[in-house]
C-alpha cells in the first residue's frame, strides 16, 4: 500500500515506491503549489484520475531527454527550416493546457481534470510553470507545458491541431534549454514518440542523482526565447 500523506509536507523515501504498480508511492496530500514544487525537486509527481485522490509516483526506470542527445527527424528538420510558424512562450498557458486536457481519439475522459489545472495555473502566475507554444497565421495549433527548476525542466503534457505543431514546439524547448544549459528534460514515462527524439530510460537512483545538483541552480523565472528558424 502507498504511504498516505497528511497536510504535512513530507514525501516517504522513493526507495518505498512500489513496483506494481510501476513507481507509486503515496496517495493523499493536496495540490498545494509547496508540495507541488517539494515532490518535483524530490523525483515525485501528482498523477491520477478525477474523483480519486491524489496519487504520487516515482517510477523506476525515468525517461528523460538530455538537451544535448536531442534527435529531430530528416522531415521534421524540413518543416522547422521552412519557418512558417512562430514560437510563443507563455503568451497562451491557460489555452494550452485546456488544449492538453482535451480527451484524445479512443480516449475517455483525462488526467489534467478542473483541478490539476487550476494548480498548475497557479504555478505558472507564479513563474514555474510554462507553455511554449506553435501558431500558424496568427493561431495556436500546438504546443505543450512543464515546470522548471534549476536546470530541470519537468514536460507534463502536449497537443497537436495539426500534423507536427507539437513536435515544432518541442525542439524549439529542447534547443532553447541546451542554450540555456539545463541538464534534463524529465519524461517521466516511456513513450515511442518521446524515444524518437532521443530520449531514453534511466535507474531512478542516477535519475534522483542528476536532479539533486541540477535543481539548485538558479532559476530563470521571465522565459524568453531566440525564436528564429532552425537551420
Amino acid at each position: 500500500m502507498p504511504f498516505w500523506l497528511t497536510s504535512r509536507l513530507f514525501f516517504p523515501p522513493l526507495e518505498d515506491a512500489l513496483v506494481e504498480p510501476n513507481g507509486l508511492l503515496a496517495a493523499g496530500g493536496d495540490l498545494s503549489p509547496e508540495r507541488i514544487i517539494q515532490a518535483y525537486r524530490s523525483g515525485i509527481f501528482p498523477w491520477f484520475n478525477e474523483n480519486e485522490p491524489i496519487l504520487w509516483w516515482s517510477p523506476d526506470p525515468r525517461m528523460v531527454l538530455f538537451p544535448t542527445e536531442l534527435k529531430v527527424s530528416r522531415s521534421l528538420h524540413k518543416i522547422l527550416k521552412k519557418g512558417d510558424y512562430e514560437i510563443r512562450v507563455d503568451s497562451a498557458f491557460n489555452e494550452v493546457i485546456h488544449s492538453c486536457a482535451a480527451p484524445r481519439k479512443g480516449q475517455v475522459g483525462t488526467w489534467i481534470h478542473p483541478n490539476m489545472i487550476s494548480a498548475y495555473t497557479t504555478l505558472h502566475e507564479m513563474g514555474l510553470a510554462h507553455s511554449v507554444e506553435t501558431w500558424i497565421d496568427g493561431k495556436l495549433k500546438g504546443g505543450l507545458y512543464g515546470i522548471s527548476q534549476g536546470k530541470v525542466f519537468f514536460g507534463e503534457s502536449m497537443f497537436s491541431q495539426i500534423d507536427n505543431a507539437s513536435k515544432i514546439s518541442f525542439v524549439h524547448l529542447v534547443r532553447q534549454l541546451q542554450k540555456w544549459k539545463y541538464s534534463m528534460i524529465d519524461c517521466q514515462m516511456k513513450t515511442t514518440h518521446l524515444a524518437s527524439f532521443g530520449a531514453r530510460e534511466i535507474p531512478r537512483k542516477e535519475f534522483s542523482h542528476i536532479l539533486k545538483k541540477s535543481v539548485s541552480h538558479h532559476q530563470i523565472e521571465k522565459w524568453s526565447f531566440d525564436t528564429k528558424s532552425i537551420k
